[in-house]
């Protein structure tokens, strides 16, 4: 009787991976309710198996199930969901069948609020990216950022095209808000769109007066 891959998976058992080896289809087959060994990996929080599953044998990090559920939506630690997310390139926007991302099904079981807390620190800092972008489609997104400027969640640089100066005010604010505990809170993004809104209105306003004064 050959073994079967989703037990040694479940168990981390160290005759997977050679067994992958020598049937590397194995590596992506999915039973009959399209749970994978990527899923059980996730699940049991095996993190070196979902490496080698990814990066060495090349199976989808989004691989969903019969639910249309992903790996990320049965992880139980953060750092099973860090792993997914910041080293494997999992997507976290994906829903389910129900309608739910993972964030919000692990949210609405309650049984890993940790985890759910995780994922919801990495959308809201998709979300501010995307503010500061000018790419998240709504209406009303920020303008561009001003020229010289590069913003991030975690840092404020001087772009090293053209030479530009930042004003050194404007650098100063946003990196002190950029630092806050409540910068990804509702008001802590309301009050950066703020800022850069002002900036760019500050230095359309000194490109008025440049114009005006060599016409």
């Amino acid at each position: 009787m050959s073994a079967n891959p989703f037990l040694l998976a479940a168990d981390n058992s160290p005759a997977l991976l050679p067994l992958l080896r020598e049937n590397p289809a194995l590596a992506s087959g999915q039973d009959g309710h399209g749970y994978s060994l990527v899923h059980a990996a996730a699940s049991y929080n095996h993190l070196d198996l979902l490496r080698a599953l990814i990066r060495e044998f090349h199976v989808d990090v989004n691989l969903r199930d019969e639910d249309e559920e992903t790996a990320l939506f049965v992880v139980e630690t953060v750092d099973a969901a860090r792993l997914l997310v910041e080293e494997l390139g999992a997507d976290i926007t994906i829903k389910g069948s129900e309608g739910y991302t993972a964030r919000e099904k692990i949210e609405e079981e309650g049984d890993y609020p940790e985890v759910a807390e995780y994922l919801r620190s990495k959308e809201e800092s998709g979300h501010a990216q995307n503010l500061l972008n000018g790419t998240n489609g709504e209406t009303g997104a920020l303008p561009p950022i001003p020229n010289g400027l590069n913003v991030s969640v975690n840092a404020v640089t001087p772009a090293e095209a053209d030479g530009l100066e930042v004003d050194p005010e404007f650098r100063r604010r946003i990196e002190e808000l950029a630092e806050r505990d409540d910068f990804h809170s509702e008001a802590g993004q309301a009050e950066l769109r703020q800022l850069v809104q002002d900036a760019i209105g500050e230095q359309n306003l000194a490109d008025r007066n440049v114009r005006s004064r060599q016409d």
